[in-house]
């Protein structure tokens, strides 16, 4: 056959191939649903952060400060990790460490200041003294007027072999956390000396990652517990660092930030309400999984957003620049294993790959560029959801009025039309702005549409406007407080509302539950008393006031507390954590029978946290079906007179925030626990 024909033909077969293949399925939109009136933290001016280290010689470059400018940098750390216990300030010295030209203390502080950032400085705990590090203020504070705000006390002081594995340099005998307490204390004393308007950060543990909630021989607790307990009156913020090492560990912040406010307020006294937190070192830590690719990019975005609803004050991503890593690909880039922001242009030791030019932004630079225009200062974030776990949407009110929305579409292959849906927000009629980073982008493009469909491996943020402009509305009521608390009831009370133009006519409670608000109740006064509520059960509110014409202020601050167990009840329970090591732990319970004379007995509870599950059991028959356990007596403990008690033991482990189970029922009933 000529080959004319055969072109021919080969056409047409392929046309019939086309003509017969099935169309593609039709992909449902996405439902987004935003509610304004569940109101979370409000963005600080210090969000954004990352750190300098003293080995990167281009710290203080003027094309480094107007990259960091430009992704909206509002922190910078110095000098770097655990550089930072072996640095001396004065000399400008790291023994044991490399200390590379143009690093020093006022470099930095000319690079943050083209930056328009604020400094975090990290004062020599590990082989430094109270007295260098108040030499230090003075000069920075008196000598220069830099007006340095945030001083931290050490990097990661546990990490000094008092648990077993040693990094972190610490020339002080005691290397116990009430080793470092006592000298968090001298160096408050010393520092605030100086200058007393700085603020002291102490190191603690994050919430289920090592060595946390490990009490090491000779402690009085963990690590947490006595710095807490003896620093907490001198101390102004506390300090976490996380490296979760994987891309889906997002959905633990809430728990991680709430556990570590739990112990502040248990440990640190009277006024702790003061102490903020700061995520001093964040990266996703997975250099396999994509740490300069879009993976990693999403991931940050979302941590960086979640942290920030959940108050944390600073999050500051490790690393400016940081060097080559192990090379791979993924998602179709060249993951070049760096935790920088930013390539250090570096090779691998047999020179066969190299880096991009040096400054080149990797994919995590626009993912802090996305947050910065998403959430800026002032603005408040507010609950949303999604109905497609491969999206994920965060949203912020703006002073002005307008909404933005952040969606995270983590799928590699699908672009997803969305639905919005509000709550407590309106928007006006026509398209909004549009700002979108895809995989392999080298910028954030900026577009109007109405309804904007999410590209695969994409970071997208809508702004809203509002239908309409109210004035004359009242403020939003001050920060709820929770007293009288018991299994079933709790009393809500709040500053008032500044009214607007007209009277305020009531205050209504509203409870988060997801992106959905549940109105618990209303009153013209300023405190309510919520009953119906849940034993054991975390509940996050807000009040809103509305004026006599209707007018709803904005959401105050949430409140989040937990109620209790009956105070009387036929049995009691006991729960304790004997033995733990940061991924599981021993807990014994102990069940005492306050009722009639028990022949057989059952307990059950559920885990909090799908991270949780049983490992082991003793002195009872245990079992474990999706999140309910089970234990069963066995032969020789089931008979409890009344008074009597028995104690049964188990392994739970772990791999996320250890959130205790607190509601056990014996027999059917819930017991009051102590």
């Amino acid at each position: 056959m000529p080959k004319a024909l055969l072109r021919t033909a080969s056409a047409i077969v392929l046309s019939l191939t086309v003509m017969s293949a099935p169309a593609a399925a039709e992909i449902d939109p996405v439902a987004v649903t935003v509610n304004a009136r569940a109101a979370l933290a409000t963005v600080p001016e210090t969000g954004i952060g990352t750190n300098h280290a003293i080995w990167d010689t281009n710290l203080g470059t003027n094309e480094t400060a107007d990259l960091l400018k430009d992704m909206g940098a509002k922190v910078l750390r110095y000098p770097g990790g655990s550089y930072s216990d072996i640095y001396h300030w004065a000399d400008h010295t790291a023994p044991g460490g490399y200390v590379a030209p143009n690093t020093d203390f006022d470099t930095f502080m000319s690079g943050v200041r083209r930056t328009g950032a604020q400094p975090m400085v990290t004062a020599n705990y590990g082989t430094g003294t109270a007295e260098e590090a108040a030499a230090w203020v003075r000069h920075a504070n008196v000598t220069k007027g830099y007006g340095i705000k945030y001083w931290e006390i050490g990097n990661e002081n546990y990490g000094n072999g008092h648990y077993g594995s040693a990094w972190e340099a610490d020339n002080h005998a005691d290397k116990s956390p009430a080793e470092y307490a006592r000298h968090v204390v001298s160096y408050a004393d010393a520092m605030k000396a100086v200058d007393p308007t700085i603020k002291i950060g102490a190191v603690l543990t994050t919430s289920a990652n090592w060595p946390d909630a490990i009490v090491a021989e000779g402690d009085a607790g963990t690590w947490n517990k006595v710095v807490l307990s003896m620093a907490g009156p001198k101390i102004d913020f506390v300090i976490l660092h996380w490296y979760p090492g994987a891309l889906d560990k997002t959905g633990q912040v809430p728990d991680m930030i709430q556990l570590t406010r739990e112990q502040i307020a248990k440990y640190a006294g009277p006024g702790s309400e003061r102490i903020g937190i700061a995520m001093t070192e964040f990266n996703t830590g997975s250099s396999s999984a994509g740490t300069t690719t879009q993976p990693g990019a999403l991931a940050a975005a979302d941590a960086y957003a979640s942290l920030l609803a959940n108050g944390v004050f600073t999050v500051d991503w490790w690393n400016v620049h940081n060097g080559i890593g192990p090379v791979t690909q993924v998602e179709g880039h060249t993951d070049y294993g760096d935790f920088g922001l930013l390539s250090s242009g570096t090779c691998t030791s047999d020179g066969t790959v190299c880096e991009p030019a040096l400054n080149t932004p990797f994919a995590p630079y626009y993912a802090l560029q996305m947050m910065s225009k998403f959430a800026r200062p002032g603005d408040q974030f507010v609950r949303a959801a999604t109905d497609q776990p491969k999206v994920t949407a965060h949203a912020a009110r703006r002073p002005n009025g307008d909404l933005a929305v952040m969606l995270i579409n983590t799928s590699s292959d699908t672009s997803y039309p969305i639905a919005l849906d509000y709550s407590g927000f309106r928007p006006a009629s026509g398209p909004a702005t549009v700002l979108t980073h895809t995989n392999g982008a080298t910028s954030i493009t900026t577009s109007t549409a109405e309804s904007p469909t999410l590209p695969p491996l994409s970071l997208t943020t809508l702004v809203l406007r509002p239908a309409a402009t109210q004035t004359g509305l009242p403020a939003a009521p001050g920060q709820p407080a929770a007293s009288n608390i018991t299994d079933k009831a709790a009393t809500i009370s709040w500053p008032a509302a500044s009214p607007g133009a007209r009277p305020i006519a009531k205050y209504e409670i509203h409870r988060q539950n997801g992106a959905i608000t549940e109105q618990l109740g209303e009153t013209t006064g300023t405190s309510f008393t919520v009953n119906n509520l849940r034993p054991g059960t975390r509940y996050t509110v807000n009040v809103i006031a509305r004026d006599s014409g209707g007018g709803l202020s904005w959401s105050s601050p949430p409140l989040t507390f937990t109620t209790g167990t009956p105070a009387a009840s036929s049995c009691t329970v006991k729960l304790t954590n004997q033995t733990d090591w940061a991924s599981g732990y021993v807990g014994a319970i102990e069940i005492t029978n306050n009722g009639a004379p028990i022949n057989g007995w059952t307990l059950n509870f559920t885990w909090p946290r799908s991270w949780q599950s049983l490992g082991s059991g003793w002195s009872a028959v245990w079992t474990q079906t999706g999140s309910d356990v089970k234990a069963v007596n066995e032969a020789g403990n089931g008979a409890l007179a009344t008074g009597a008690s028995t104690t049964i033991g188990f392994v739970g482990n772990y791999s996320g925030p250890n959130v205790l189970p607190s509601v056990f029922t014996l027999n059917g009933t819930v017991c009051g626990t102590q």
